[in-house]
């Protein structure tokens, strides 16, 4: 742009704005528009005190807050451990950002009545107060489901933090302490999936495999032995002392009277000229020599894991009490992994017949809301399990779901029918799909053997009892989701939420 002629530059207008370049535009409008200091100043100093926050630190020298206003800010901050809430997470810094400039704003407005020391303190206990609960919920987030996903971003935060203050999410924080008795689940959850390879071997996974192996041995291989003065083959002549084979131009000798001297020395010599002699033997001996056999050994597997979660979860009425609680920590702590892995978490909620419930549980608010509802409710009727297998065999056959495992969390009081056992059966040869059993029951059982690749038996599950009351009414998913399912009878019987006709009537 050519130069005004009286030296007027427009692009001088744009350069206080310039650091907003380096803010999201959610600091936009309160960066401009704020009482504490100078616009470039404040505007600089916002883009330093964001980047000292992403790295967990505090800003040093920075250009805002001003001097006066730096200190108790800066002090709360501290005292609060924000830059550890901050570290790495732009949505948290972007929210403390935001909070500072909305509380230093309000100084102005404190000096009606106060000096400017009281102002800011009075701005800096509001400020702490405020993320004093927000940490606090922060933590409690963090120990249900360890981690914060996408809870902070944008308006998310405003409606989780309406969850965390139901009813619903007290179960989930009694479902997640459960969780810490149980570590032995949390170690079966985390090895679920196989999307990855590991260096460590599976002693769960070793399927026979057939092998060549060197062996040594013994083989009869044929022999010839060779007797020699033996008067069976006559090879030649040779000088001995055999006077039966010798020649006869040796015994024309004894004949003659001085060369008859000649064949006594000869003799005794034994240098007579006579006949070679042999025999052979032909026999079979045992000769030692390696060889290769077959044989089949069972070789571990490198552990698989990684990869989307399929949780098929009992809510019948025999897994009323603490076998429910297991059955709900399961997919607590499947959510809880995917949320810390980037993972996908399928579960199904299933009772008696045509009674399941299917929900896809995120860190988000969305899913959240669907886990509060979903840890919550219970059907508390019979037990079918193949509609919610028939629907994860379904599931797994989609691309973004193959290499998902599967897990069932139940009492094994049930029975799949054969042409459902089959087809499981081929999901496992077929897809390598390994099945996961969370059995709360005092010994094993047929269903859970005939379905389940692996079982975690949770030995200790009677001693997570607790009485009906601590837990409150948590409903019923037949009468929310299956409204038809029962009879309303005057006299009927209230039991879990969903009303039942009592015993002798229809």
């Amino acid at each position: 742009m050519a130069a005004h002629p009286g030296g007027f530059a427009p692009d001088a207008l744009d350069a206080p704005l310039a650091p907003l370049d380096e803010l999201p535009r959610s600091l936009w409008l309160q960066g401009i528009v704020n009482s504490v200091g100078t616009l470039p100043l404040r505007l600089a100093g916002l883009t330093s005190l964001r980047q000292a926050l992403i790295r967990g630190s505090l800003p040093a020298g920075a250009d805002w807050p001003v001097a006066p206003v730096a200190a108790p800010f800066l002090a709360k901050i501290a005292e609060l451990e924000l830059p550890r809430y901050c570290h790495e997470r732009e949505d948290v810094v972007d929210q403390v950002v935001q909070s500072m400039l909305w509380h230093t704003d309000r100084i102005i407005d404190y000096l009606h009545d106060q000096d400017p020391d009281q102002a800011v303190t009075r701005a800096a206990d509001a400020f702490a107060a405020e993320w004093r609960a927000t940490t606090g919920e922060m933590d409690e987030l963090m120990f249900v489901f360890g981690a914060l996903g996408d809870t902070l971003k944008g308006e998310r935060w405003a409606l989780v933090k309406g969850l965390l203050h139901s009813e619903g999410w007290r179960e989930l924080v009694r479902i997640r302490k459960r969780l810490e008795a149980m570590p032995e689940l949390r170690a079966a959850i985390r090895a679920l999936g196989r999307a990855r390879e590991t260096e460590e071997l599976d002693d769960r996974e070793r399927p026979e495999v057939e092998v060549l192996e060197k062996a040594r041995g013994f083989s009869l291989h044929p022999r010839e032995q060779r007797i020699p003065e033996v008067p069976a083959e006559t090879r030649g002549v040779q000088r001995s002392g055999r006077i039966a084979r010798m020649l006869p131009s040796e015994a024309a000798l004894l004949r003659h009277p001085r060369l008859r001297l000649v064949w006594f020395a000869r003799h005794a010599e034994r240098s007579l000229l006579t006949y070679e002699d042999d025999d052979r033997v032909r026999e079979s001996v045992p000769v030692e020599a390696p060889s290769w056999r077959r044989s089949v050994h069972p070789r571990p597997r490198r552990r698989l894991e990684m990869g989307p979660m399929i949780l098929c979860v009992d809510t019948s009425a025999s897994m009323h009490g603490a076998a429910e609680d297991v059955a709900k920590a399961t997919v607590l702590e499947a959510m809880r992994t995917a949320a810390a892995q980037n993972r996908r978490c399928l579960a199904y909620a299933f009772s008696g017949p045509e009674e399941v419930v299917e929900s896809e549980l995120a860190l988000d608010a969305d899913g959240i809301t669907r886990a509060i509802a979903f840890l919550n409710q219970s059907f508390h009727g019979g037990t079918d399990v193949d509609e919610p297998l028939r629907r994860a065999l379904e599931r797994i056959r989609e691309e973004a779901w193959q290499l998902a495992d599967l897990v069932i969390a139940s009492d094994g009081q049930f029975a799949p029918t054969p042409e459902l056992a089959e087809r499981l059966e081929a999901a496992k040869r077929d897809l390598g799909l390994r099945v996961q059993g969370v059995l709360t029951a005092d010994r094993d059982t047929v269903g859970m053997l005939e379905v389940c690749s692996h079982i975690l038996r949770v030995r200790e599950w009677r001693q997570l009892a607790e009485p009906a009351s601590a837990k409150g009414d948590r409903g019923s998913l037949a009468v929310r989701y299956f409204p038809g399912v029962f009879a309303e009878t005057g006299d009927a019987a209230r039991v879990s939420g969903g009303v039942i006709p009592p015993r002798g009537k229809e």
